[in-house]
Order: C-alpha cells, then sequence, then structure tokens
C-alpha cells in the first residue's frame, strides 16, 4: 500500500450536532449554537352573547305577543305563552341570548312586525 490519504482515515464516522435550527455543526459541540424554539398559538375569543327582551306595554294583545315569539324566537306555543305571561307580570322577558349580529338581526325583525301591525311592542338587547 502506498501512503495516500484514504489508507490513512479512520474507519470512524465524523460526529455531527443537530442544533435547535436544523442545522449541522461539523465536531459535534452544539453548546455555542443551541436556540430556544417556542410556538406562539392563537386562540379565538368566545363572542359576546346578547339578551333579546321584550317590554311589557298596555296596548299589544296578548295573543300578538305568543305569536312573535314563536315566529321569530322559534318557541313552541307553550313557551311563548310563559314568556308573554313573564312579560305581563314582570315587565320585561328573555326570548332568546344571541351574538350581537343574530340579536340585533331579532330586534329589528320584531320591532318592524310590531309596527307593521300597528302595535307599540318593544324588543330591546343586552350584553349578557
Amino acid at each position: 500500500m502506498q501512503g495516500t490519504a484514504s489508507s490513512t482515515r479512520s474507519l470512524r464516522p465524523a460526529r455531527t450536532a443537530i442544533t435547535a435550527s436544523g442545522s449541522r455543526t461539523p465536531g459535534g459541540d452544539d453548546r455555542s449554537n443551541t436556540a430556544i424554539i417556542t410556538r406562539t398559538k392563537t386562540r379565538t375569543k368566545r363572542p359576546s352573547l346578547y339578551r333579546v327582551l321584550l317590554l311589557n306595554d298596555d296596548y299589544t294583545p296578548m295573543e300578538f305577543v305568543v305569536l312573535v315569539v314563536e315566529r321569530f324566537f322559534n318557541k313552541s306555543h307553550e313557551d311563548a305563552y310563559q314568556i308573554m305571561m313573564h312579560v305581563h307580570q314582570n315587565g320585561v322577558g328573555e326570548c332568546g341570548v344571541f351574538t350581537y349580529e343574530v340579536a340585533e338581526t331579532k330586534v329589528t325583525q320584531v320591532m318592524d312586525f310590531a309596527r307593521k301591525h300597528q302595535h307599540p311592542l318593544q324588543c330591546v338587547m343586552e350584553k349578557k
């Protein structure tokens, strides 16, 4: 054998360190190339909820209030009657809890429907 570079090489593989960034450094010394990897998770916030309330008045017929609750809040006749009686006895009653856009739409629909039928029924929303 002649004295070539290939004959003097060691048969052991060279040590290679992998840093946190994924790069390889020769020699295996990774103390100077360490890094901390942090992941940021974005969390979505739940939307605020709003209560839709009916207010009592002395002029809107009870049957009309029941119709409104059934039609716009998808309540059964019995549930609508209970809500109407609560409004009648306590002055105010909750028809449902919704996100802002849905609550605003329901209030507008109820108010338009009441005006169309010439009733002074008031519907409002408040943050829960």
